[in-house]
């Protein structure tokens, strides 16, 4: 498509960038087709197709962003299914960012909005914030029907009970027992998700000193800035992944590191970004880049690693969601499901798969009656498959859809750790 940018806005490096994605795109719509928000609403100005267009109008013109043009790019998942059918390989994600971060810098939101995104992008970066925040949110739901918009569905998604915090993920180094390590690898614990979930790390480090992997956790490190960046907010997003680039950058010049680990695929995406975020910082670069280059989905890893089982799970249905972080951000796609059927699972595709689940980080809280859409038509076609479980790679699907179904719906690698020797689910001991 053609672009008009002044020579002023082309030497901004973002700028620059932005236009050689626009040029890319030559209006084909075959993006509307799988755009969960087209699908849903029927509104061109929410498929890529229109937003692309309004974005396109929104930073040419330099002036702040139209109110119209927020309303539209917020409702956004950035669930990137349109990447995967672009057949012009518009790069739509770094062309989102750039848009948020505009708006941000340019629009001026109603205190109430800006106050809730506020309040998300302190609290939710930091474990230790977001547990006293769900444990107010337990003590509120009793009352929740007093409740509307937002607020509501924070309470909707705030978890009936709250689990202890790990014994395992504060420990800095986990060797292999009995054994010399055969590998070393860095795992990143999460921000929600060590709340949340805490056996999925427990089991991940568990499921990896079982198969001879030293697993490193740098005290330095913390939230992969995804939060505050898919709001817009890029120097908070770039502090916390500064910090995690210096940390992770520090161990591997210490010995051999053979990856960094990432179980939740909403952070690997963005951590498999860093040099990206970092492209124009001469300090920053290189080490950015090089932790990018380790940077692996804990599927990814696992492929790989020969895994032990001891206990073939043959009579389960395991009904498998890709996220869409795993399988349009980082186009993982088949490994989760191989490892599963090589446990011995019976894996069930579900119809839809490319749609998303509507929880995409923040989304759920800021969007929720569309999100709450989107989590029932995903129920409706897991459901169709008639499965035992659910199994998924990103916490936030998993909390979406569990707050949605009946059934247990637990982390891939908690069935791996479980076929492998390792105890059985909490969620399916029930």
């Amino acid at each position: 498509m053609k672009t008009n940018f002044s020579l002023a806005q082309l030497a901004d490096p973002k700028f620059s960038g932005s236009n050689d994605i626009l040029r890319k795109c030559v209006h084909c719509g075959f993006c509307t087709a799988t755009c969960p928000t087209y699908t849903e609403l029927g509104d061109e100005r929410d498929s890529p197709r229109g937003r692309i267009y309004m974005i396109q109008q929104m930073l040419e013109s330099g002036e702040p962003a139209p109110a119209e043009t927020v309303t539209h790019i917020d409702r956004c998942l950035s669930c990137l299914s349109c990447m995967t059918t672009c057949p012009s390989g518009v790069d739509y994600m770094h062309l989102v960012d750039h848009a948020r971060q505009y708006v941000d810098e340019t629009y001026e939101r109603p205190f109430a909005d800006r106050a809730l995104r506020s309040v998300l992008g302190l609290i939710l970066p930091r474990p230790g914030l977001f547990r006293l925040a769900l444990l107010g949110a337990l003590l509120a739901r009793p009352f929740r029907s007093l409740f509307f918009g937002r607020i509501r569905a924070m309470l909707d998604m705030a978890p009936g009970n709250l689990p202890g915090p790990s014994a395992l993920d504060e420990i800095p180094v986990h060797a292999p027992k009995g054994t010399k390590a055969r590998k070393r690898v860095i795992l990143m614990t999460g921000c929600a998700q060590k709340v949340l979930s805490p056996d999925i790390n427990d089991a991940t480090i568990r499921l990896l000193t079982r198969h001879g992997v030293e697993v490193v956790i740098p005290e330095e490190a913390g939230c992969c800035g995804a939060l505050p960046l898919h709001m817009g907010q890029e120097e908070p997003a770039l502090a916390f992944a500064r910090k995690n680039v210096l940390a992770w950058h520090k161990e591997k010049e210490a010995g051999d590191l053979d990856a960094i680990l990432i179980n939740t695929s909403g952070c690997g995406t963005t951590v498999k970004d860093y040099g990206h975020l970092f492209e124009q910082d001469p300090q920053m670069a290189d080490k950015a880049a090089a932790v990018a280059g380790l940077a692996k989905d804990i599927s990814e890893f696992l492929q790989d690693l020969e895994l032990e089982i001891v206990e073939r799970q043959e009579n389960l249905r395991v009904a498998y969601h890709s996220a869409c972080s795993l399988q349009h951000g980082q186009r993982v796609i088949n490994e989760p499901k191989s490892l599963l059927a090589r446990a011995g699972f019976e894996v069930l595709p579900i119809p839809e798969a490319y749609i998303c689940c509507g929880s995409a980080g923040t989304y759920n809280l800021l969007q929720p009656e569309l999100s709450a859409r989107l989590r029932s038509r995903k129920a409706q076609n897991i459901a169709s498959t008639s499965p035992d479980l659910v199994a998924a790679g990103n916490i936030g699907c998993i909390a979406q859809i569990g707050s949605e179904m009946d059934l247990p719906v637990v982390h891939t690698v908690q069935l791996l750790d479980w076929a492998t020797g390792g105890p059985k689910p909490e969620a399916l001991q029930a």
